[in-house]
């Protein structure tokens, strides 16, 4: 009587969270333009590689095809409008410079434009790095969650384009972001211009290589790309206190799992190095306490990064209990560490799903990204999966 009971209120729960996620993703496609025709469409990279993998994880769990159809909308109008030139720049069309009709083929074969509220900054206009937050161009590790995105809509709705825009987007981010130091030595930069033509941002992302190299894998045919990324992986450069950082490196460790059982690749140093770093940057973010903290000193999306990435430990633990022998015992030790950090993700989730701290300006101000991230933390399947058919994901 009492399993039967604890398996209703497991159930009741489950519904609530659906619920939850419906009526975000809901109001998000009205308030940016993807339901709503009457307003004109608001696309932001990041925020919609996750609103993608969303209505997925919808469509998977309910089986409506609203939630598919939204992820199909949601990718043409990304495509449509990050594709192509702003409005209020002088150039116009597709961003790679294809006419019309071969642009809608190929529509990532150019990048795609982060989304910014300014234009970007000229080639010869001065460097001001408060600004250039709030100017367009192209982000690497954007454009990687795009890539992953795609790849899930490919599986999940089962047309190889997607797939085929990922290729065709890691090959344009691969040549437009990739440069040689004076030692002749290969690295990525940051930001780059919205045509892919001059740097915006030189220095080089912490975590860009490790987030390309395993999203390369979830690829087809880019293995000298893989290989040139092999080459700019540097573990001791990994360490943060980030919450979102940290929770990409958990993001990233799920899916080498993944990746590792289902023979995709096979670098057992890496996926014992991303684990440790992974688990001491865990421990040092923790021994502050930072989720102590009032909620207008609080970025919720950045926590949201850490809350979907403990989520991924799960991933790591069914992995390596069903291919015993594949995984180094050390691994193993520190993902059951890690697992001892999960609740710091439902604390994470349960504080910002409260109305009074969406109150705040911290939320109000990054309202689309952290509604979007939280409908991700409460249900991140497609998410976290990098394999076909997601049977390491049991939640």
């Amino acid at each position: 009587m009492l399993t039967t009971c604890n398996d209703e209120r497991t159930m009741m729960i489950q519904d609530a969270v659906i619920e939850d996620v419906r009526q975000i993703m809901t109001d998000f496609a009205e308030r940016t333009g993807l339901s709503d025709t009457s307003r004109t469409p608001r696309r932001y990279l990041w925020t919609d590689a996750h609103a993608a993998c969303n209505f997925l994880s919808l469509y998977r769990r309910t089986a409506e095809e609203e939630y598919r159809d939204l992820a199909i909308a949601l990718v043409d109008q990304v495509h449509r409008v990050l594709g192509r030139h702003r409005d209020d720049d002088p150039r116009q069309g597709w961003i790679s410079g294809l006419d019309e009709q071969e642009g809608s083929q190929h529509p990532t074969a150019g990048g795609l434009r982060i989304g910014k509220e300014l234009n970007e900054r000229a080639r010869d206009a001065p460097y001001d790095e408060r600004s250039e937050w709030d100017r367009d161009g192209q982000y690497f590790h954007y454009l990687t969650k795009w890539m992953h995105a795609l790849m899930r809509a490919s599986v999940v709705i089962g047309d190889s384009r997607y797939r085929r825009w990922a290729v065709e987007l890691a090959q344009a981010a691969h040549a437009g972001f990739v440069a040689r130091t004076p030692a002749g030595r290969k690295r990525l930069a940051w930001k780059m211009s919205i045509d892919l033509s001059y740097p915006l941002v030189p220095s080089t992302g912490q975590h860009d290589a490790l987030d390309a190299w395993v999203t390369y894998n979830e690829l087809p045919g880019l293995e000298a790309d893989i290989a040139d990324l092999e080459d700019m992986l540097d573990a001791k450069q990994w360490s943060t206190s980030d919450p979102l950082g940290i929770g990409g490196l958990l993001f990233d460790a799920g899916r080498v799992v993944q990746l590792t059982a289902a023979k995709r690749v096979a670098n057992p140093e890496l996926l014992t190095a991303l684990a440790r770093v992974s688990l001491e940057s865990l421990e040092t973010f923790a021994a502050h306490r930072p989720l102590t903290a009032a909620a207008k000193y609080r970025l919720a999306f950045r926590e949201f990064g850490l809350s979907i990435g403990l989520q991924a430990i799960p991933i790591m633990q069914h992995g390596l209990d069903d291919n015993p022998g594949l995984f180094a015992d050390s691994l193993r030790r520190d993902v059951e560490i890690l697992a001892q950090y999960a609740d710091l993700g439902d604390a994470i989730t349960k504080f910002w799903r409260r109305h009074s701290h969406q109150r705040q300006p911290s939320w109000r101000e990054h309202r689309d990204i952290n509604a979007v991230m939280l409908a991700t933390s409460l249900l991140p399947v497609e998410f976290l999966t990098a394999s076909s058919d997601g049977k390491l994901f049991r939640r």
